[in-house]
């Protein structure tokens, strides 16, 4: 995250056409362009637009449930795709209307590791270093389109950057205590857009930041928060006055495979429509993250001693803190990729082969154990789109998503004593919860949970969390050497 000074022209300021006559002679037609091999990409045969060139001095823009141990609590129709990829050329960025941001709704807050430039976070210094330049401001480097020189050699990653890209949007982010950027997503042409509610609150350290949003084009727009989701890190915001923007597409996370191509698009280090690329490196993955935005459903939430630790993990906000001392966590089913993904690339998009949403990027793994170097290594981690969409869903029309509570505490079955698999183990059951009511018992572990496997206490509250409050749930669980499957129906962890 980048402290971020001066005013940005909403437009750069053109050339009249006579200036542009005399500076270039007229370009000669150019030849069709040859079938591209299947799956590929045409761009139309016209000549190459002028490529923006911003003014100079522009800137970047528990979870578990209950219990003495590890206790577990834990969309709408894809948006029609026309199967088309614009044109991938540049363009000068159209003036829009702006509006002046209000003080968001905010749940809650996290504490998050770290900000590309700094900010104070809860019980944090500030820390305002810029990562580009000593005063703290972003070089001049505004946000472009998608370039393409050579028409002829257009391959499918330019073909899927140039569908996703006017769907990614980067999001500045500023309070009393420092700035910073992430990115964001797309979902309707009127300008709803979700992102990770680390991002909307600066790692925690501000409830009613101030937020503008640059489109790929460069058209800049104050947003108010809709609403925010600490229990698995999504937020939603509305861009004031927009109309006309390009929805992403969405794809259902449920059918990848490892190994499937993956494309990640956003504003790492706050470098506007930086696209890198990966394959599904793991599914069914449950990542634990330091945060203060856990919900306070009364129930006691203590970790068995032989699985506490630092968490290597980190929200890939930005770069210069060191990780979050909060003593609460949430738990979250990811997607992981080796798409690059670095600071600033949270609330940006994961997307398929076809440029199509499979997940939004939240976290990123250190080798260092300190957010402070924390960079790419090949091990980001994404929010899976299915999971994105039923949320969203929920804030955009009530403010609030809801979540599911299985009431039982558990801890990972690895640390239990003359257990002979892994799994979460069934450490106490409520009265009256929906564990209790599908028949679990103190000493089942759990293996499966609505098809994912699940390898401890983290995966389960995972995706207890995942699923709605008051939904349909199967749970696989082991009893006595023998395999058996219930099916429960899911409290709601709010109440």
């Amino acid at each position: 995250m980048t402290d971020t000074q001066g005013e940005r022209p909403d437009t750069p300021t053109p050339h009249s056409d006579a200036e542009q006559v005399a500076a270039a002679p007229p370009v000669p037609p150019v030849p069709p362009v040859p079938p591209q091999p299947e799956g590929g990409w045409q761009a139309p045969a016209t000549a190459p637009v002028p490529r923006y060139q911003p003014p100079q001095g522009y800137p970047a823009p528990q979870t578990a449930e209950t219990g003495p141990t590890s206790p577990i609590d834990p969309v709408a129709a894809p948006a029609a795709g026309t199967g088309a990829h614009p044109t991938a050329t540049t363009a000068t960025a159209p003036s829009r209307p702006k509006g002046r941001v209000g003080a968001g709704k905010v749940a809650g807050i996290l504490v998050a590791a770290a900000l590309v430039g700094g900010v104070a976070g809860v019980g944090g210094a500030y820390a305002g270093n810029s990562l580009f330049a000593p005063d703290g401001t972003l070089p001049a480097a505004g946000p472009s389109a998608v370039t393409v020189n050579d028409t002829g050699s257009v391959n499918q990653t330019t073909a899927i950057a140039a569908k996703v890209v006017p769907s990614v949007v980067t999001i500045q982010a500023s309070g009393s205590s420092g700035s910073g950027t992430g990115s964001g997503v797309v979902l309707s042409e009127d300008g709803y857009v979700v992102t990770n509610t680390h991002v909307v609150t600066l790692d925690g350290a501000s409830g009613d930041a101030t937020i503008r949003v640059t489109t790929s084009d460069g058209a800049v727009y104050d947003a108010t928060v809709v609403g925010t989701d600490p229990t698995y890190d999504l937020a939603v915001i509305k861009l004031e006055g927009a109309e006309g923007m390009t929805p992403i597409e969405f794809a259902s996370s449920s059918q990848l495979n490892v190994g499937d191509e993956t494309v990640a698009i956003g504003a790492p280090l706050g470098l506007s429509n930086t696209v890198t690329t990966g394959i599904v490196s793991a599914l069914n993955r449950s990542i634990e993250i330091a945060s203060s935005a856990v919900p306070d459903t009364g129930d006691e939430e203590d970790q068995a001693p032989q699985e506490q630790g630092e968490s290597p993990f980190f929200f890939d906000f930005g770069q210069g803190q060191t990780q979050s001392q909060s003593a609460e966590t949430i738990k979250i089913a990811v997607i992981q990729t080796d798409a690059a993904i670095n600071p600033g690339n949270s609330g940006g998009a994961l997307v398929d082969d076809q440029g199509r949403l499979i997940g939004i990027n939240v976290a990123i793994a250190s080798a260092g154990g300190s957010s402070g170097t924390a960079g790419s290594i090949g091990v980001g981690f994404s929010i899976p789109s299915d999971i994105v969409q039923r949320i969203t869903d929920d804030l955009i029309a009530d403010g609030t998503a809801t979540h599911g509570l299985l009431g039982a505490s558990v801890q990972s079955a690895e640390y239990v004593e003359g257990s002979t698999i892994t799994g979460a183990y069934i450490a106490e059951v409520v009265e009256g919860g929906a564990a209790a009511a599908g028949g679990l018992q103190v000493g089942d572990i759990v293996t499966g949970f609505n098809g994912a496997p699940i390898t401890d206490s983290v995966d389960l509250t995972a995706q207890v969390r995942a699923a709605a409050a008051g939904s349909d749930a199967t749970v696989t669980f082991v009893r006595d050497g023998e395999s058996l499957t219930i099916d429960v129906v899911l409290g709601d962890l709010g109440q």
